[in-house]
């Protein structure tokens, strides 16, 4: 699979070319955005349940609008006919303005499925989320946690996509209030064994599963993989059908496993095509991230 980024001559709209033996076969695509946010605009101000902040808030740059509907399209022609995959929206450094922005067009847009936004940094979560109540966003968290943040984490979260050791899976369960539905989780596999990502190591999948489902404050869900940035796309697609494979084995063991966490801004046409069912991307639909917070830079304490 081959994915690149064009732009028109007039002004800037991002049009996404797939050439792809994706799930139905071989087959190109190409995407030129051009929707308007006034719809989404629209659909905001006609909801009660919108927050004045969503309804307040500047249109999307020319730019966003159509790399938004390029991105939708790029992902429904790499599903190829197949089940459709999730979008997560990661919106890491983003204000919480240009969180309610992306929400108002991501929800003018049935295609793009429930409204789920991904942060790396607890503590910058947290700050955010009360400006954005009442939109309905399902709260992801995707960056490495360390023990000691589980309880914000097990109560500000809907899911944590980065469990990685029987710990943390001990820490969110005893925080994880009784009066909150179970918490989503994803197992993090270190699928090319990198010394600098987090994750377990493909052999210890089970006895992590296994910890994990013997709690009722957890439900266990699927896998997550940050696959290495290699330039080659045919070591990343081996990758991609590794998290595949373990996956699928998962599956036959654990009822409930439906997600398959794979992919981002620069390879999610690939990684839907080889079996991810939810795609994380940011710079995509944000555009070049503004320079983190001291929060979110600062290390969190182990």
């Amino acid at each position: 699979m081959r994915v690149a980024w064009t732009r028109d001559a007039a002004e800037y709209s991002p049009a996404l070319r797939i050439c792809t033996g994706g799930r139905g076969g071989a087959q190109a695509v190409h995407c030129t955005a051009s929707a308007s946010f006034r719809d989404a605009r629209r659909t905001a101000a006609q909801d009660p349940a919108t927050p004045a902040l969503a309804m307040s808030a500047p249109p999307l740059s020319p730019s966003i609008v159509p790399a938004l509907d390029a991105l939708l399209a790029g992902m429904a022609a790499a599903a190829a006919g197949g089940p459709p995959a999730r979008l997560l929206a990661v919106s890491k450094t983003q204000p919480a303005d240009a969180v309610a922005r992306v929400a108002a067009a991501l929800r003018a847009r049935p295609s793009a499925g429930p409204l789920a936004f991904g942060e790396n940094y607890v503590q910058e979560a947290l700050e955010k989320q009360p400006a954005l109540a009442g939109l309905g966003i399902e709260w992801h968290l995707i960056g490495h946690l360390q023990s000691n943040k589980a309880k914000d984490a097990a109560a500000a979260f809907d899911w944590v996509q980065t469990v990685d050791r029987e710990k943390l899976v001990e820490a969110l369960a005893r925080h994880r209030a009784p009066g909150q539905r179970p918490l989503n989780v994803l197992i993090q596999v270190n699928i090319d064994d990198e010394a600098s990502k987090h994750g377990c190591r493909p052999e210890d999948v089970d006895a992590l599963a296994n910890a994990i489902v013997a709690r009722p404050q957890l439900a266990l869900r699927g896998l997550m993989a940050i696959p290495a940035p290699d330039p080659d796309m045919d070591r990343r697609r081996a990758a991609f059908r590794r998290m595949r494979g373990l996956f699928d084995a998962l599956a036959a063991r654990h009822p409930g496993i439906d997600t398959l966490s794979m992919g981002m801004s620069e390879d999610y046409a690939l990684a839907i095509a080889e079996g991810a069912t939810l795609v994380r991307v940011g710079s995509a639909l944000f555009g070049a991230r503004p320079p983190k917070s001291p929060t979110a830079t600062a290390p969190e304490p182990a």
